[in-house]
């Protein structure tokens, strides 16, 4: 008779929380960007540098911080690094979300959801998010996520990628986002960079 394995129980990861992004995080955040960029490769073409890493200009704009018209999100599931956020455009007319990411394990769970509505709360107001049609997962999320922040008052455009004539046009879908939609947590004042 064989013998059987005990097997460990599923893991279930914990609830994905938003959290300002500070210096300390940046080894953390670095990492994070390099599965972001390799997602997103799949769509764009771009390649590593010679050293492995992609293009983080994006990145560095956003732990320059509010100063600069940004603000940097890690994304946690428990102890767990499970994504990121970028919004640049903070305080401006329209804010804009640069870059999310939310790590293949916490995908599928609602988690990319509940952290996108919360980073949406945080700034009120006019959003623009950008897309590409041919990425199908985020085309069915970022609709999903307007039609929870605005209702039907949402809008889909297509916008050429600036110095990229031979990639076909990003979608921007633009609405107004009050953080009062389905789940939406009011988040409590940022933590200090000195924080814990």
């Amino acid at each position: 008779m064989p013998a059987h394995r005990a097997t460990a129980p599923e893991s279930v990861p914990a609830p994905v929380s938003v959290q300002p992004a500070s210096e300390a995080d940046r080894p953390v955040l670095e990492r994070l960007w390099l599965m972001f960029r390799h997602d997103m490769s799949a769509f764009d073409g771009s390649m590593p540098a010679r050293d492995g890493t992609f293009r983080s200009d994006r990145l560095e704009a956003a732990l320059a911080g509010a100063g600069a018209g940004w603000a940097a999100y890690l994304l946690r599931s428990g102890p767990h690094p499970a994504g990121l956020a970028l919004v640049r455009g903070v305080g401006g007319p329209a804010r804009v979300m640069n870059s999310f990411f939310v790590a293949r394990g916490a995908r599928g769970k609602g988690a990319g959801l509940r952290a996108a509505r919360e980073v949406v709360a945080r700034h009120p107001g006019p959003w623009e998010i950008p897309f590409q049609d041919a990425n199908a997962a985020a085309v069915r999320f970022w609709r999903r996520v307007a039609a929870e922040a605005a209702g039907e008052a949402w809008a889909e455009e297509r916008r050429p990628v600036p110095g990229r004539p031979d990639l076909p046009p990003d979608v921007w879908i633009s609405f107004t986002g009050d953080g009062t939609g389905p789940g939406v947590r009011r988040p409590g004042p940022p933590a200090s960079p000195a924080s814990p």
